[in-house]
């Protein structure tokens, strides 16, 4: 009895709650839509508006990297219901490298809900004559002009992440961006490119399809998805980093407001079906607290800080 008579306060103070959103939530994502962002937008969206009980709406802002819609949100009146889907590009690297960022992450925002991680994977071609981490790590050192890491995009954290895997294999790494994962896997394919380094996900297909090889995966952990390829902890070099999504809410938003949204999403990431929604991504689904949300952050401000400012990176 007891515990019936909580859920149903619990249940009838989330709903009381929620009508204090008076129209609907707009979640917005700083990129076009298709992408990874985007689609953790669309499918937490629909999850909370069933659970709200009000419209929940993604808005595509894409621009500057994220960096606009972000930009567009700051300072936003207490009175609007909205919250920007962020990813460390925006909210970790973006500060560091950009003099006038538009917007301070964290006087600016409040973090809402950690929702889901990724990995990153280094991967060789076919004509690279190595099959294990410590072969690449062997094979660079001797062919130092080879030490050449394609990333997808200047500034990314694949680019970051190319500067923490040089310097623990240390290897003086040449970063190359490109304008693209799919130009930087067509060049590594080809041989133009010895090394490439991208998230899991994408790598994954072409490994899949024995076009390149990856090495290692940068979790804390083996994949799933590909439970023969080893960590870069197993392979020999002591690295783990991960990339994220979550919500952030604008610094106006009631505090009551941010408790409840995030709540809400603590316990949409509960739901089973949630979670294969996110597996059939080829993401990693996360249930987190608030409280541990913020954890996350200052953990993960703390790892990749230094990397970025140490690389003297400017756009």
């Amino acid at each position: 009895m007891k515990r019936l008579l909580a859920a149903l306060v619990a249940a009838f103070s989330l709903a009381a709650a929620a009508q204090t959103l008076d129209g609907p939530l707009h979640l917005v994502v700083g990129y076009a839509p298709g992408g990874s962002t985007d689609r953790v937008a669309r499918i937490v969206g629909d999850k909370l508006q069933a659970k709200l009980g009000v419209a929940v709406v993604v808005d595509n802002k894409p621009g500057a990297g994220g960096r606009l819609a972000a930009q567009q949100m700051k300072g936003l009146a207490a009175n609007q219901n909205q919250l920007l889907v962020g990813n460390p590009a925006t909210m970790v690297v973006a500060p560091l490298v950009f003099k006038d960022n538009g917007y301070d992450p964290e006087k600016d925002f409040v973090p809402v809900a950690h929702v889901n991680d990724y990995e990153f994977g280094v991967a060789v071609g076919p004509a690279v004559p190595v099959r294990e981490l410590t072969h690449l790590v062997a094979w660079l050192r001797a062919n130092p002009n080879q030490a050449n890491f394609g990333v997808p995009a200047t500034g990314s954290l694949p680019h970051f992440f190319a500067l923490m895997m040089g310097e623990k294999a240390n290897v003086k790494a040449q970063v190359i961006g490109y304008r693209g994962s799919a130009p930087l896997i067509s060049d590594v394919v080809g041989g133009q490119v010895p090394v490439a380094i991208d998230t899991f996900e994408t790598l994954l297909p072409q490994h899949e399809g024995g076009k390149l090889r990856i090495l290692a995966v940068s979790g804390s952990e083996r994949d799933p998805l590909a439970p023969s390829v080893p960590t870069f902890k197993e392979a020999g070099l002591d690295l783990v980093a991960t990339g994220w999504n979550a919500f952030f809410a604008p610094a106006s938003m009631p505090k009551a407001k941010v408790e409840m949204l995030a709540k809400a999403i603590h316990e949409v990431m509960q739901d089973p079906d949630t979670q294969r929604k996110f597996k059939d991504q080829k993401m990693t689904p996360v249930v987190a607290t608030q409280a541990q949300s913020i954890a996350m952050l200052q953990k993960y401000r703390a790892q990749w800080a230094p990397v970025v400012q140490k690389s003297g990176y400017q756009p």
